[in-house]
């Protein structure tokens, strides 16, 4: 009995350790960043773990800037961003002894968007401007109702604030007026709810349901305006690492740009690489 007793402990360790030993072995990858190209990061991340099922990969939005910091840190396996690294970011990831290399994962515009019920269909890059520097402020100015213009932005972290404030406005100062939010879907939902307001967001969140994008100088934002530039505030997106990646890292990247990675991209609305 005793004999027995100790066999059946020594398999219940023997197992455990097994498992444990598996658990211990699998890679743990983690993205932080951008809310931008968080619809595509999960849905990939999903994909690569059902084939890779002793990989985890976590996922979590709160901006292109604070995507950089956590690759500064060294908290994140990878940023996401939606942007270029500044140059004060990398060097700071260097002084940190960390490299970052950026790899692009998919490519964007950036849309106005206004409630499906205004009847503005496109505004000039020196409108929009306007606008958001509070020069405009009625909708009839622009060929829209005699009401006052709800302005709706980007936070600072975020990369898509970033974008427009180099190709849109210039450098000029958002009014202060103007309802700032936190993330790609907050500001859906803001423009949404308002009949009288304007926003941006890249064009993988255009629900038409929901929001109407307006062209830019009678450009509009498709797939093909995006790659070829076409569009004024066309962006690639990107992910950083830490060195040049290995292990698992390197192949959810690779899964990442490859046909099947892609597919997930354009399922989420956002433009392919190819």
């Amino acid at each position: 009995m005793k004999m027995l007793s100790m066999v059946v402990l020594c398999f219940a360790v023997l197992t455990a350790s097994l498992f444990a030993g598996a658990a211990f072995g699998a890679e743990e990858i983690s993205i932080n960043g951008s809310t931008t190209i968080l619809p595509f990061a999960q849905s990939t991340a999903e994909a690569f773990m059902k084939i890779n099922p002793s990989t985890r990969i976590s996922v979590s939005g709160g901006g292109s800037g604070n995507g950089a910091k956590a690759l500064i840190d060294g908290v994140t396996s990878i940023a996401a961003m939606s942007r270029e690294m500044k140059s004060e970011e990398a060097d700071a990831a260097k002084a940190n002894g960390r490299n970052p290399v950026k790899h692009i994962v998919a490519v964007d515009c950036i849309v106005p968007v206004v409630h499906p019920s205004n009847p503005v269909k496109d505004l000039t890059t020196g409108q929009l401007r306007d606008i958001y520097s509070g020069k405009i402020t009625n909708w009839k100015e622009v060929g829209g109702p005699d009401k006052k213009i709800a302005v709706i932005g980007r936070d600072t972290s975020s990369g898509t604030y970033e974008v427009w404030n180099e190709k849109i406005m210039k450098g000029e100062q958002v009014t202060p007026r103007a309802l700032i939010v936190a993330s790609s879907g907050a500001l859906v939902q803001a423009v949404a709810g308002n009949t009288l307001a304007i926003g941006y967001d890249s064009l993988g969140y255009v629900n038409e349901k929901l929001i109407k994008a307006l062209s830019i100088e009678g450009v509009q934002g498709t797939p093909d305006t995006a790659r070829s530039g076409k569009i004024v505030t066309s962006r690639n997106l990107f992910m950083y690492t830490n060195g040049n990646p290995g292990g698992d890292i390197k192949k959810y990247l690779d899964f990442l740009v490859s046909d099947d990675g892609q597919r997930y991209v354009a399922r989420e609305g956002f433009v392919t690489l190819k």
